[in-house]
């Protein structure tokens, strides 16, 4: 129950992600949907081509498409109240790649892949729905610039693998990773902790 749940929370928040992006670059109505729609199920499409379990999920549940529309609808509506939260889209993308990265090493697990497969699956699955949002919407993917994104993903994966080790409720350790990851990631924001520029200054 409490991975349905999750699955449902991270199809909303980056749906919503995707919403307020696409309204930034005034797009119709249709393109408002379609950027929601690819941002909330893009990396599980990758992720579920890859494990091979075909057809991918939003495929086979329909529910996922009904979730995607009423949080477009009701984004919508209230994007006015949804804009008063200091930056937003940050905060809906954040929510997002914690619960979609344990979504994924569930998904990596349950196929019997080993603990940095699974790690590797789960950041995809968080990552790059967000990466098919920005190229379509003419920006440089997020995980590919200087802010940390993927990193935490990879990070909080290695956090719930070692939590494992110790005799606790797995319900316990997976929340606890989605916890962390969020909280990686805003204070990496707060505190403009970034990955090093490999490019030299100009002079």
């Amino acid at each position: 129950m409490i991975y349905t749940v999750i699955d449902i929370l991270g199809t909303i928040a980056f749906a919503i992600s995707g919403v307020l992006v696409a309204m930034d670059k005034r797009l119709d109505v249709f393109g408002v949907f379609i950027i929601a729609f690819v941002t909330a199920v893009g990396g599980g499409t990758l992720r579920d081509v890859l494990v091979g379990s075909t057809p991918v999920g939003w495929m086979t549940q329909p529910n996922y498409i009904v979730i995607i529309l009423i949080t477009v609808i009701f984004s919508i509506l209230f994007v006015g109240r949804l804009k008063y939260f200091r930056k937003s889209l940050f905060l809906f993308d954040t929510i997002g790649i914690g619960l979609y990265t344990m979504i994924g090493i569930q998904k990596g697990l349950d196929a019997g892949l080993l603990p940095i497969m699974c790690i590797a699956l789960g950041t995809m699955t968080a990552c790059f729905g967000g990466v098919i949002r920005d190229i379509l919407c003419n920006e440089i993917p997020v995980i590919f610039r200087k802010e940390i994104y993927a990193t935490v993903c990879i990070l909080g994966g290695g956090i719930y693998f070692v939590m494992l080790q110790f005799p606790m409720n797995s319900v316990i350790a997976y929340v606890t990773a989605i916890l962390c990851i969020i909280i990686m990631r805003l204070l990496a924001v707060i505190f403009k902790i970034s990955l090093p520029n490999i490019y030299p200054k100009a002079k």
